[in-house]
């Protein structure tokens, strides 16, 4: 490695990957460092890529990318132990260029996305961790890995070393991080016959579906299980607030497993076989959460900066607008020779004026009301699905006497305008 580059990525996820590839195409000279074995050897995620992030940085990418499946259906379960209602959009136009969004796994992803990368000039180094910043004179000049005369030095250093940043701390960019402003997601990949996958999902060859898990499948702790489709493969998963687990003292593999054999879901699984496991820490404190993105000589990008919004379970299209964000800032500051905080901040104003702060903003106190409130997911779901299986259930009752019990089911007045206060509230918060 030449001794001196003009940027260094620190981490080779999305958001690294996509600032190396971007400051590559333009000439910088970067060096694209990650810990793993290979990109995406540590990386996981719930496994859904966004088509126009993505095409933003390599236009018709999903044409030689190796994606698993369009996805043509999203639903969503709100469950109770026995029961779930069910909502879903299917839109055949997603299953047809340029798409929408794709199933991934990441071990393959990100690996054929770092190769891009490196075509574009990009100098990948793996099994190298950065272990901190190189300061001078308050300005980062570089980094000082785990490799003897490991000491790397550039004009500006871009952090894209997930959630729990060591060298963002080290710099005094953020604390540690609260247990309520981070989820723990666990999750297991499942072999299963594409025939088979197509004819329980209802898809036709090659189309893909997601479904999102809300309520008891999480045992109602804030946060959601999740089920993709992949080529032969399935993706089962959840992901909790560390404070719900510490507070409900239960185990992240022992709530994948309630999930994996609870009644709604379990035939979807039915003759699988594992063939990975996989948990990976994610970021949940969303905007009042962001950490410091600039710094003399230094940027943050993706998980990073707290960069997921939570209640949308979107956090690789930010990543990677984030990387390709800082790439142009870079890509001007170099125009002037000036690494400074005042230069690199005009990256944190494009984030500001971006749908990733745009998004964080609106939903800024969702994830805490939420986790403030947990009578939405521990008593409204499983009410919602109790009303359901009266309205549905034909007994010889009319349905004016159906709505009469459902409405004393609500409780007292007392609790009825809770409820509803309820419902205004979390109307506030996702407005």
């Amino acid at each position: 490695m030449p001794e001196k580059f003009d940027c260094i990525v620190v981490g080779a996820g999305p958001a690294g990957t996509a600032c190396a590839y971007e400051l590559a195409k333009a000439g910088v000279n970067v060096l694209l460092l990650e810990r793993g074995e290979y990109p995406g050897s540590k990386n996981v995620m719930g496994g859904v890529l966004y088509r126009k992030m993505m095409e933003d940085i390599i236009p018709e990418f999903y044409k030689e990318a190796p994606l698993e499946r369009p996805i043509v259906e999203q639903r969503f379960m709100l469950m109770d132990k026995e029961s779930a209602v069910t909502f879903s959009y299917k839109g055949l136009e997603w299953g047809r260029e340029p798409y929408n969004n794709f199933t991934v796994l990441r071990a393959k992803f990100d690996q054929w996305f770092a190769e891009k990368a490196v075509e574009q000039g990009a100098l990948l180094v793996c099994e190298t961790v950065a272990l901190e910043c190189i300061v001078e004179n308050g300005r980062v000049v570089g980094v000082r890995t785990d490799r003897p005369d490991g000491e790397v030095y550039a004009d500006v250093v871009v952090l894209a070393d997930g959630v729990n940043s060591l060298l963002a701390k080290q710099l005094g960019f953020h604390r540690e991080w609260r247990p309520d402003e981070v989820a723990l997601a666990t999750m297991e990949i499942l072999k299963l016959d594409k025939k088979v996958i197509e004819e329980r999902f209802n898809l036709e060859p090659g189309q893909g579906c997601t479904i999102e898990l809300l309520g008891d499948a999480t045992k109602g702790i804030l946060g959601t299980g999740f089920l993709y489709t992949n080529k032969d493969t399935l993706s089962i998963g959840v992901g909790t607030l560390l404070s719900g687990l510490i507070k409900h003292k239960i185990k992240p593999y022992e709530l994948l497993e309630y999930v994996k054999n609870h009644p709604m879901i379990r035939p979807y699984l039915q003759g699988s076989e594992p063939v990975e496991y996989l948990a990976h820490l994610i970021p949940e404190g969303g905007y009042h959460s962001m950490p410091k993105v600039v710094g003399d000589g230094v940027l943050v990008v993706g998980d990073a900066a707290q960069l997921v919004n939570a209640i949308h379970r979107e956090g690789s299209n930010m990543a990677m607008t984030s990387g390709r964000l800082a790439a142009e800032t870079i890509i001007m500051a170099k125009t002037y020779n000036d690494f400074s905080e005042s230069m690199l901040d005009h990256y944190r104003l494009k984030l500001m004026e971006s749908f990733i702060v745009q998004d964080l903003k609106k939903y800024k106190d969702a994830t805490h009301h939420f986790d403030a409130f947990p009578q939405y997911f521990e008593r409204y779901i499983p009410l919602l699905n109790r009303a359901a299986s009266h309205m549905f259930t034909v007994d010889g009752a009319s349905k004016w006497e159906k709505q009469r019990k459902i409405w004393r089911d609500l409780g007292s007045m007392k609790e009825k305008l809770k409820l509803a206060r309820d419902v205004f509230k979390a109307w506030e918060v996702m407005k």
